[in-house]
């Protein structure tokens, strides 16, 4: 099973991912140093997007545990229509484009380390793909208002997402133990949305 995650850059979707990424549920095996951001610690895992290491069609490409799999893409804001055929259950993250836009430049910009931003050019084209990944979103929750649920924390999400709220997660070879923190996400600025 996999829950499809997306946001503009600048939402904080890596965030709201970040926080239930340790969930006992969760299939962490996508997980390296490789895949973590020095300028933003809650980028972690495997992205998919164009010019990022995995395509699209290749959802399983990194993972070789078991568990539910994040599949994390800023363009599934364009293709939600299409992907909630899937059965999938779809997290989409919304912010305002100008804090999308000036958060994203403060955790590094192009200068992040993973995922690779390439292929978003410049903060011009940067800019017109925030705008556009909202309004897909946005138009995809107007239009799909009965199967929309909006969690008000990461507890929330958790218990819409049928999975356990991460109380403990491993960091490459050993265990760090940590108390679950609640994140609530109105006092972040921002809006989850989830399709299922």
């Amino acid at each position: 099973m996999y829950i499809l995650f997306t946001g503009a850059p600048g939402s904080k979707w890596s965030m709201v991912a970040s926080n239930i990424y340790w969930s006992k549920d969760i299939d962490h095996s996508d997980f390296n140093e490789q895949r973590r951001c020095k300028y933003n610690r809650d980028h972690m895992g495997a992205y998919w997007d164009p010019g990022m290491e995995f395509e699209n069609t290749d959802w399983d490409g990194p993972f070789s545990g078991t568990g539910i799999r994040l599949i994390k893409s800023h363009t599934f804001a364009h293709k939600l229509d299409e992907l909630k055929l899937s059965g999938h259950p779809i997290v989409m993250v919304y912010r305002n484009d100008f804090e999308c836009l000036e958060w994203w430049k403060g955790c590094g910009e192009f200068k992040i380390t993973y995922p690779d931003y390439k292929y978003f050019k410049n903060l011009d084209v940067m800019w017109q793909h925030i705008q556009s990944e909202n309004k897909d979103i946005m138009q995809f929750v107007k239009d799909n208002k009965d199967r929309i649920q909006k969690p008000n924390d990461n507890v929330d999400l958790c218990r819409i997402l049928n999975i356990d709220f991460p109380m403990t997660f491993t960091l490459g070879k050993s265990l760090t133990k940590a108390k679950g923190r609640i994140h609530n996400y109105e006092q972040m600025d921002i809006k989850v949305y989830v399709y299922k």
